[in-house]
């Protein structure tokens, strides 16, 4: 989309999303259009092609928040959400953490950082194995901030299992789904459970 296009946005209803997955658009969409009637929810990466900013902060709300922020810079549209998450494990006390996709040291390395979570988990007994997936989701309005938090409690598994989803989902087992991974359920039965979805209903009902 050219700069012009941009502009031809109205300000006061386009909401950047922060990503160019249309899917978490969708997902986000859903959660806060009621809530912002009238909103159109755009994904970044339908604008142009803009850099990842620096994302150096040190918790997850920083972190959507510095997406946020960026978004709204690059475009130059006033509102802007953004979401941070990762998994933390309490036997690694929290670790990955913020760390989470870069982990292994490549950003987006799902297999080495999966295989990083096993070998430093490998000793720890199956009661001392739980685990959450953490996010924070960020909503920018000029100079306002709303933040919604949310978490997916489970335990990190002995191998991974599933096909579907990515990250850290094979070795994940929620607690709402016993016996299976992340990667094992459909998108609708993983939105449903989800940290983000917990997040963005927390941060709706700020709204």
């Amino acid at each position: 989309m050219k700069a012009d296009e941009i502009n031809a946005l109205d300000p006061a209803r386009t909401v950047v999303v922060a990503t160019g997955n249309a899917h978490k658009v969708a997902e986000i969409e859903a959660i806060l259009a009621p809530v912002m009637p009238g909103a159109r929810f755009v994904a970044l990466g339908e604008l142009g092609d803009f850099p990842d900013p620096v994302e150096d902060g040190e918790t997850f709300f920083d972190n959507a928040l510095i997406k946020a922020r960026a978004a709204q810079a690059e475009t130059g549209l006033p509102m802007a959400v953004a979401d941070d998450s990762g998994l933390c494990v309490d036997a690694l006390d929290g670790a990955p953490g913020i760390y989470s996709a870069r982990w292994a040291g490549e950003h987006g390395n799902d297999a080495a950082n999966n295989e990083k979570l096993m070998a430093q988990m490998s000793a720890v007994p199956e009661a001392e194995r739980t685990a959450r997936f953490h996010s924070s989701v960020v909503l920018v309005r000029g100079d306002k901030v709303l933040c919604g938090e949310g978490d997916c409690e489970g335990v990190v598994g002995f191998e991974p299992r599933g096909d579907g989803g990515f990250g850290y989902d094979p070795l994940f087992l929620p607690n709402d789904t016993p016996g299976k991974t992340m990667a094992e359920l459909s998108p609708d039965e993983k939105n449903a459970i989800s940290h983000r979805f917990h997040a963005l209903e927390d941060l709706s009902a700020k709204l």
